[in-house]
C-alpha cells in the first residue's frame, strides 16, 4: 500500500534520528524501517580526490605562466602579446575558479535551518481541517508563526504545453501558497489556462523592465511574505517550499536559490550549454556559500520581501537582473544561501539561436557590472570575499573572447612566420607545460562531470562572437532585447546567428591549407599547422551541428505545411468535418 504524504510526515524520523539502511523488506507483512537519508550532495566537493585534483592544477596553471612569462622563451613581440593576454584571463579565472570549488563543502543547514523543517507544519492542525490528503493547503510555519508565499511563473510567449506544465507542479507544491501566472505574453489562451488550473493571472499594460518588471508589477499585487520565481519551463518538485523555506528562521536570509537543471539534453547545442552550467551549479555556487557571495540565477529561488523591499525591487535596469539584485542585496549587509538540490527541472536552449541569445543577455550583463558598477570600488559595501567573488562574476565572460585572440595567433605564424614562443622550444617541451594547464583542466572536467564532454568545448571555443558583442553593448549602452529561452514561435536559421564562425571557419580552412603546402614534406608539422587544424575542426563541428539544426527545421516546418493544409478530396466525396462549397450545409441539393 503506497504511503500518502501525510503518513510519511507523521513516521518519517528527523534526519538526525535517521539508522543504517537494511534490506527491504521481503513479505507482505514484515514491517518496513526507515532506511539512510539521501547521499550527501556536498560529498564530492569534500571528496579528497577532487582536493588533490586541484592542487595538481593549480602547480600546472602556476607552472604554465611561468613558462610563458620566462623571457628566454619569448618570440616575436605580437604574437606574444596576444598569448599573454589571452592566457592571463585565463589562467586567472582558472585560479579564481579552483579556489572557490576547494570551498564548496560547506553546508548551510545548521541548527536553525533543521529546526525550523521539523516544525513547519502543524500536524493537529492538518487533521483538523481534514487536509491529510492534500499537501497543498498545510499552512508554513516559521518561528511557530504561519508564513505566506506567493509563486510566480513568469512567461513571455511560451507554448501552452510547457506553462500547463510548470503551473500543475506549482499549485500541488507542498505548503499552503498562492500561485501567479505572470503574463508578459499578454495572451488570452494563457489567462484561461490558468483559471482552469487554479492558479491567478495577471497581465500588466506596459513590457517594462522585462522579466524583472514582471515581478515588480507582481508585488504590487500579491502581498506574501515570500514569494518564489520560477520560470515557465521550469517544473518545481513538491518539496521545493519544505527545502527551501526553513532557512528564513534566520532573519539575514534574503534569499535561497537552488540549480538549473536541465531535462532535454537532447542535442550537441544543449548538451554543451547544459554541460557548461554543470560545473557552476555542482561545485562553483555552493563555494559561494562560504564567502556570502551566492547570487540569484533568475528561477528556482525563494525570496523574502522584506529584502528585495530594503533595495527597491528587483534591479530592472539590466537584463541580468538577477546578478545585480544580488549584489545590492550583499551591499546591504543581506545573506543568500544556495543549495545544490535539485528542486526543478527545464529546459536548457537547443537551439543555436537561442544559445547565443542567452549568452548575450548574460554576458551583456556581466560586463555592465564590470563596467558600471566595479566591486573593487572602494564605494561598494562589500567584504573582500565578495568583491573578488563579483569580480569573477563580471569579468567571467572575457574568457569568451580569449579564444578568439588566441585563433588569430597560428595564422600570424603560417602566412608571416611571427610567432609567439622561441621556436627552439621542442614539441616535448611544449606539451608538458601547455598539458600541466589544459589537461589538467580536462582531468577535473572528468571527475565533476563524470567524462569529458567535448560539446563543451565547442561551445566555448566559438561563442566568441557572442561576447564581444556583449562587451560591445555593454561599452556603448546598447540596449539588449530579452529572449525567453523556450519561447514558441518560428525559428530562424542558425546560420543568421553565426556569420562570424562561419567566416572564421572558411578563412582556417584556407590558411591549414598553405600551411600544409608550405611543410609538405616535413616530418612533423609545426606546432601553428597543428594548432591551426585543431581550431579549424572544433569550429566544422559548430558549422556542421548548425547545417543538422537548419534541416531538421526546414523538414518540420513542411511538416507543419502538410499538417496544417485541407486533405484534398475527390469529385463527389465529402471530408469528414468539411461541406462542399457548392452544397448548402443541410445537404440538399442547389
Amino acid at each position: 500500500m503506497s504511503v500518502s504524504e501525510f503518513d510519511r510526515l507523521v513516521v518519517t524520523p528527523r534526519r538526525t534520528q535517521h539508522v543504517r539502511s537494511r534490506p527491504r523488506p521481503t513479505g507482505p507483512t514484515e514491517e518496513r524501517r526507515p532506511t539512510a537519508p539521501p547521499r550527501d550532495e556536498n560529498a564530492a566537493a569534500r571528496s579528497p580526490s577532487l582536493g588533490l585534483i586541484m592542487m595538481l592544477a593549480t602547480l600546472g596553471v602556476v607552472a604554465y605562466a611561468v613558462f610563458l612569462l620566462n623571457p628566454a622563451n619569448r618570440g616575436d613581440a605580437l604574437p606574444y602579446v596576444m598569448v599573454i593576454t589571452a592566457e592571463t584571463v585565463l589562467v586567472a579565472q582558472a585560479l579564481l575558479a579552483m579556489w572557490t570549488v576547494l570551498s564548496s563543502g560547506y553546508d548551510p543547514r545548521g541548527f536553525a535551518f533543521h529546526h525550523a523543517q521539523d516544525r513547519l507544519f502543524d500536524l493537529p492542525e492538518i487533521v483538523r481541517d481534514e487536509a491529510e490528503d492534500d499537501p497543498s493547503r498545510w499552512r508554513l510555519y516559521l518561528h511557530d508563526r504561519p508564513v505566506t508565499v506567493d509563486v510566480f511563473i513568469t512567461t513571455y510567449g511560451e507554448s501552452l504545453d510547457t506553462i500547463a506544465r510548470t503551473v500543475r507542479a506549482a499549485v500541488a507544491m507542498r505548503g499552503a501558497h498562492r500561485t501567479w501566472v505572470l503574463d508578459d505574453g499578454r495572451s488570452d489562451a494563457v489567462r484561461d489556462l490558468t483559471a482552469t488550473l487554479g492558479a491567478r493571472y495577471v497581465r500588466r499594460l506596459s513590457s517594462h523592465g522585462a522579466k524583472a518588471g514582471n515581478v515588480n508589477h507582481a508585488l504590487t499585487i500579491a502581498k506574501g511574505e515570500y514569494f518564489v520565481i520560477l520560470d515557465a519551463d521550469f517544473v518545481p518538485r513538491p518539496d521545493l517550499l519544505v527545502e527551501t523555506v526553513p532557512f528564513f528562521a534566520e532573519d539575514d536570509v534574503a534569499f535561497v536559490q537552488t540549480p538549473q537543471t536541465y531535462g532535454n539534453l537532447d542535442n550537441l547545442v544543449s548538451r554543451g550549454a547544459g554541460y557548461m552550467q554543470a560545473v557552476f551549479y555542482r561545485f562553483v555556487q555552493p563555494g559561494r556559500n562560504r564567502f556570502n557571495a551566492a547570487f540569484c540565477v533568475g528561477t528556482n529561488v525563494i525570496f523574502r520581501r522584506a529584502a528585495i523591499d530594503d533595495v527597491g525591487g528587483m534591479y530592472t535596469d539590466s537584463k541580468s537582473e538577477d546578478v545585480w539584485t544580488s549584489l545590492l542585496l550583499h551591499e546591504r549587509g543581506w545573506r543568500t544561501v544556495y543549495i545544490p538540490t535539485v528542486l526543478a527541472l527545464g529546459d536548457t536552449p537547443e537551439t543555436v539561436e537561442a544559445y547565443t541569445k542567452q549568452q548575450l543577455r548574460w554576458a551583456t550583463g556581466g560586463f555592465e557590472i564590470m563596467l558600471q558598477h566595479n566591486p573593487l570600488s572602494p564605494r561598494r559595501r562589500l567584504t573582500l570575499d565578495q568583491r573578488l567573488q563579483y569580480t569573477v562574476t563580471a569579468t567571467h565572460y572575457l574568457t569568451g573572447i580569449a579564444p578568439l585572440v588566441l585563433l588569430l595567433v597560428p595564422p600570424l605564424q603560417i602566412y608571416l612566420d611571427l610567432t609567439p614562443m622561441d621556436l627552439t622550444i621542442s614539441w616535448g617541451t611544449w606539451l608538458l607545460y601547455y598539458a600541466g594547464f589544459y589537461a589538467m583542466q580536462i582531468a577535473i572536467a572528468f571527475f565533476t562531470l563524470g567524462s569529458f564532454r567535448w560539446e563543451v568545448l565547442m561551445l566555448a571555443s566559438v561563442s566568441f562572437p557572442i561576447y564581444t558583442k556583449a562587451l560591445w553593448n555593454a561599452l556603448t549602452g546598447k540596449e539588449q532585447a530579452w529572449h525567453v529561452t523556450g519561447r514558441a514561435g518560428r525559428a530562424e536559421s542558425p546560420f543568421n546567428f553565426m556569420v562570424p564562425q562561419v567566416l572564421f571557419f572558411a578563412f582556417l580552412l584556407i590558411t591549414s591549407a598553405v600551411g600544409v603546402w608550405k611543410e609538405w614534406g616535413d616530418p612533423w608539422p609545426s606546432l601553428a599547422l597543428a594548432w591551426n587544424v585543431t581550431n579549424t575542426l572544433i569550429l566544422g563541428a559548430f558549422v556542421v551541428t548548425a547545417g543538422r539544426e537548419a534541416r531538421q527545421a526546414r523538414r518540420g516546418a513542411v511538416a507543419a505545411r502538410h499538417a496544417a493544409a485541407p486533405p484534398e478530396t475527390t469529385p463527389g466525396t465529402t471530408t469528414p468535418g468539411l461541406v462542399p462549397a457548392l452544397v448548402p450545409a443541410t445537404g440538399g441539393a442547389a
